[in-house]
């Protein structure tokens, strides 16, 4: 499981620009008013090969008569309580205000480690205001720029140097699946159905199921952990704190798992909040497998599946290697297919590959098709290896693997997965100067 930083900070001391240098995307909106930010953003991050996530929150205010800002106040808490190191953001032009005091005084019941950063530091005068800041009482505190991302290196490097140890690096003896999906999709009646009991509260509300509830199943030659989640909604449809709770756990358990069994209705088909909870296992390398639930309400035909299965690979493109499993919680119909899909998946994710195998079989499909010259340099790729990760990563060395563009990248991608069996596996791929 990944480290969680919380973005914590009094209004506009630029919370979700830093999260946007950080996560590289421009998820959050910024602004030169305050409080834009009303919701958590949750992204992913990576700096020296630690991957890590990051919640950015909305600005603190104490004893503000706002409806809004008085559930801010509630979620920077939540997000406080559900991450490993705190970074706490403030404006060098502003220098220290009383709410600055007030999110002081909040960060130190939580007891959790804190990184104080002070931002807009663009020039030398701003640099010597900065010292102001030890009157917080939280030691050393880190110069940066969020626009210029001046001082961004450093403090990533301090970051990390709370972190805790990854538990995704000791592997487990028993594989872990999480079982995640839209509300409502049937994911506690599987896993009901599976092990024979009511052990998990189903109704026809979506969102019953709040916390990550794990079941050992044991049964029919099977060993391995199941993890039912909380449906993840689009944020705008997330308006109770205990929900947001619920929405980091199942982050947190898709992050800390081998395998996401990912359950869609059949009903509704594929639509755009499951190509979101797709793409959040897909950015966290974990294997996938589709569980299309609720088959037996669907007229079928007998290319019915055939259909269905092309529309869900066209929305989770370029990742299409996923296995595809039709099921029925109710009728009792492919489950356990689908629980042996998803062994299957979970073998080649840790499968290794001998490098002279590895050798043999790809470098004679690179001279036949060698990457395309660049102003007149001819690329060579001489050698391949696995590196000895949780997931499955290659890197191929050559003379000039500056010049690799992303379609060869792909080439060499689909040349794996046609020789070696890594479906439902996302594959990282990286090129090496030799």
């Amino acid at each position: 499981m990944s480290n969680i930083v919380a973005i914590v900070g009094r209004p506009n001391v630029g919370k979700s620009t830093i999260f946007n240098r950080l996560t590289e995307s421009r998820k959050a909106i910024t602004d030169e008013v305050s409080g834009v930010t009303r919701d958590r953003h949750y992204g992913k991050a990576e700096w020296n090969g630690r991957d890590f996530s990051v919640i950015d929150t909305g600005g603190y205010v104490q004893g503000s008569d706002d409806i809004f800002e008085a559930e801010i106040r509630k979620q920077v808490e939540l997000a406080i309580d559900e991450s490993n190191v705190i970074l706490f953001l403030v404006d060098v032009q502003s220098g220290i205000t009383d709410l600055d005091q007030e999110v002081v005084k909040l960060l130190r019941k939580s007891n959790k480690k804190i990184v104080l950063a002070v931002n807009k530091v663009d020039n030398k005068q701003l640099l010597d205001e900065a010292v102001e800041f030890y009157n917080l009482g939280l030691g050393e505190y880190i110069p940066i720029s969020s626009i210029s991302g001046s001082g961004t290196g450093e403090l990533l490097d301090v970051l990390l140097q709370h972190f805790d140890d990854d538990v995704e690096l000791i592997e487990s003896e028993v594989p872990r699946f999480a079982v995640i999906g839209r509300p409502n999709v049937g994911k506690s009646s599987i896993i009901n159905t599976l092990i024979g009991k009511e052990q998990n509260i189903v109704t026809n509300i979506a969102g019953t199921t709040r916390d990550t509830l794990n079941t050992n199943f044991t049964k029919f030659g099977f060993d391995f952990t199941l993890v039912d989640t909380a449906g993840l909604r689009k944020k705008k449809n997330v308006h109770e704190n205990l929900e947001f709770y619920s929405v980091m756990r199942s982050i947190r358990a898709i992050e800390n798992s081998d395998v996401c069994i990912h359950v869609i209705d059949a009903t509704r088909g594929f639509e755009s909040q499951d190509q979101r909870i797709f793409h959040i296992a897909d950015r966290n390398k974990k294997g996938i497998v589709i569980l299309v639930n609720k088959w037996d309400l669907v007229n079928k035909s007998t290319e019915t599946a055939l259909k269905n299965k092309e529309k869900i690979k066209r929305k989770i493109a370029p990742f299409i290697d996923v296995p595809i499993v039709f099921v029925s919680a109710l009728e009792k119909q492919r489950l356990l297919k689908g629980l042996e899909t998803a062994i299957e998946v979970h073998k080649n994710r840790i499968q290794k590959i001998k490098t002279s195998v590895l050798n043999n079989v790809i470098l004679p499909l690179i001279e036949q098709r060698p990457p395309p010259a660049i102003k007149g340099k001819y690329i060579k790729i001489k050698y391949c290896t696995q590196l000895p990760t949780m997931t499955p990563t290659f890197v191929f060395f050559a003379n000039l693997p500056q010049y690799i563009k992303e379609p060869y990248k792909r080439y060499i991608e689909n040349k794996l997965r046609e020789h070696f069996n890594f479906s439902g596996v996302p594959i990282q791929i990286y090129f090496r100067k030799k």
